[in-house]
C-alpha cells in the first residue's frame, strides 16, 4: 500500500538535493511517492548495501519497514545480490532482510525502545502518556504509547479507525513540542488478541495507506501492555502485515509482500 521510488546509486552516480527529492515526490509535477529509497554502495564491510530513505518533503528519515521489503525485492530482481538474508546499513543501524520461499520478505526490525530519549520525547518513562492538544479551538487530552522502532511513534488506541480524527490529531500531536524531531502517529483498533486495524499519520507525509514501522510500533506497544499476543495480523488500508515480537530485547519480525509497479526514467 505504500509506494516508493527506488534509485540505484550503485548503477547511477546521481546525487539528489532535498529540493530535487521534494520535486520528484510531487504527484502532479513529479513522479509521486510516500518515500524515496536510495540503494548506495556499502560503507562498512559487514553489509551489502547502504539504505537511505527520504520523505516526499525532501527530509531524510531513519527507517521505513515497508520500504525495506521493497528494497529487498529490488536488489533481488535486479540481480544486485544472490543473498536470501541481505544485511543493509541504515542511519540507525543494521537491518536483515530475508526473502521467503513464497516471495514475501521478512524484516528483522530490531527491538523496540520505550525509553523517551530514543524517540526523542520529553517526559518521564511511563506505560502510557497524556498530552493536551488543540482540536477545533479547544484543548483535548490524548492518551498514547510512545516508542522507537528505529523511528519515533506515538500509538493511540481507538474504538474505530474509520471514525478516528487521523489528520487532525496526527497534525496536532505530531508537532507537539515534547517531540522535538516530530513523531509518527498510529491509530490502533484492537479486534482481538491476534488482530488489529491501523491507520498511520506519518511525519512529513501525512496519512499513508500502509506503514511498516507503524504496524511494528502499534503491535509491540499492545504486546507490552498485555493487550495482544506475540503474533498479530495488522490490517492497514493498503493490505495486511504479519508482526511478531517475543518481548524484551527480542527483535520485531515483520513479514509482508512487495511488488514492482513500473520502471521509468526522469530528467533531473
Amino acid at each position: 500500500g505504500n509506494d516508493f521510488v527506488v534509485i540505484d546509486q550503485i548503477s547511477n552516480a546521481v546525487k539528489l538535493s532535498s529540493e530535487q527529492v521534494k520535486a520528484l515526490g510531487d504527484r502532479h509535477f513529479g513522479i509521486g511517492f510516500d518515500q524515496l529509497l536510495v540503494i548506495a554502495p556499502p560503507t562498512r564491510k559487514d553489509v551489502e548495501f547502504d539504505y537511505r530513505i527520504f520523505n516526499c518533503d525532501g527530509a531524510e528519515v531513519e527507517h521505513c519497514g515497508n520500504g525495506a521489503r521493497c528494497f529487498a525485492r529490488y536488489v533481488i530482481d535486479r540481480g544486485l545480490t544472490i543473498s536470501k538474508n541481505i544485511r543493509v546499513k541504515t542511519v540507525n543501524g543494521i537491518l536483515v532482510l530475508s526473502v521467503m520461499e513464497n516471495g514475501q520478505v521478512r524484516v528483522d526490525m530490531g527491538a523496540p525502545s520505550f525509553a523517551p530519549a530514543s524517540l526523542p520525547f520529553k517526559g518521564e518513562q511511563a506505560e502510557q502518556y497524556e498530552r493536551s492538544i488543540e482540536l477545533g479551538g479547544q484543548a483535548q487530552l490524548v492518551r498514547f504509547y510512545a516508542l522507537s522502532v528505529g523511528n519515533p511513534h506515538a500509538v493511540i488506541i481507538v474504538d474505530n479507525v474509520d471514525t478516528a480524527l487521523v489528520s487532525e490529531i496526527g497534525m496536532a500531536l505530531g508537532s507537539h513540542p515534547d517531540f522535538p524531531k516530530g513523531v509518527n502517529i498510529g491509530f490502533m483498533q484492537i479486534i482481538d488478541r491476534g488482530t488489529i486495524r491501523l491507520r498511520v499519520f506519518e511525519r512529513g507525509a501525512g496519512e499513508t495507506i500502509a506503514c511498516g514501522t507503524g504496524a511494528c510500533a502499534a503491535v509491540s506497544s499492545g504486546i507490552a501492555a498485555g493487550l495482544l499476543d506475540e503474533s498479530v495480523v495488522a490490517h492497514l488500508t493498503g493490505g495486511e502485515l504479519n508482526i511478531s515480537w517475543a518481548g524484551g530485547d527480542s527483535p520485531i519480525l515483520m513479514t509482508g509482500p512487495a511488488t514492482t509497479v513500473f520502471e521509468g526514467s526522469v530528467e533531473i
